[in-house]
């Protein structure tokens, strides 16, 4: 399965935050499954982190990059088709990160680990 985690599963599997699911947990060490992480989620965090509204978020920003490929994640970079889907998807969902993942999950045919029920409105896989 190839799945592209929102940012909260991302640091919730970095930190082994017992709020992650088990069932996202188990698809996470499936060695079948591919994990990409958006370019969007190191924006959102290292934003956060800057703000001092995401302290946890330390854990990862020092090396976002060297951090992926020591879990086996997969980086996805922000395509232009990534940026135009998100600013063209309906509705009143205001959070661009979300956006920004909801495009690249249907751009890319991923299923989207996440806890947020919002992004099923937008016909997305989402597996939690």
């Amino acid at each position: 399965m190839n799945l592209l985690l929102d940012t909260h599963a991302l640091l919730w599997t970095v930190t082994g935050d017992p709020k992650l699911s088990r069932r996202a947990d188990s698809a996470l060490h499936d060695e079948d499954s591919d994990i990409y992480v958006s370019a969007a989620s190191a924006w959102e965090i290292a934003t956060k982190f800057r703000l001092g509204k995401l302290p946890e978020g330390e854990i990862l920003i020092e090396d976002f990059d060297q951090s992926l490929n020591r879990l086996g994640f997969i980086g996805l970079p922000i395509s232009i088709d990534h940026a135009q889907r998100a600013g063209l998807l309906p509705g009143s969902h205001k959070d661009p990160f979300d956006r920004l993942l909801i495009a690249q999950a249907q751009a890319e045919n991923l299923v989207l680990v996440s806890n947020e029920r919002v992004f099923d409105g937008y016909g997305v896989r989402r597996l939690w």
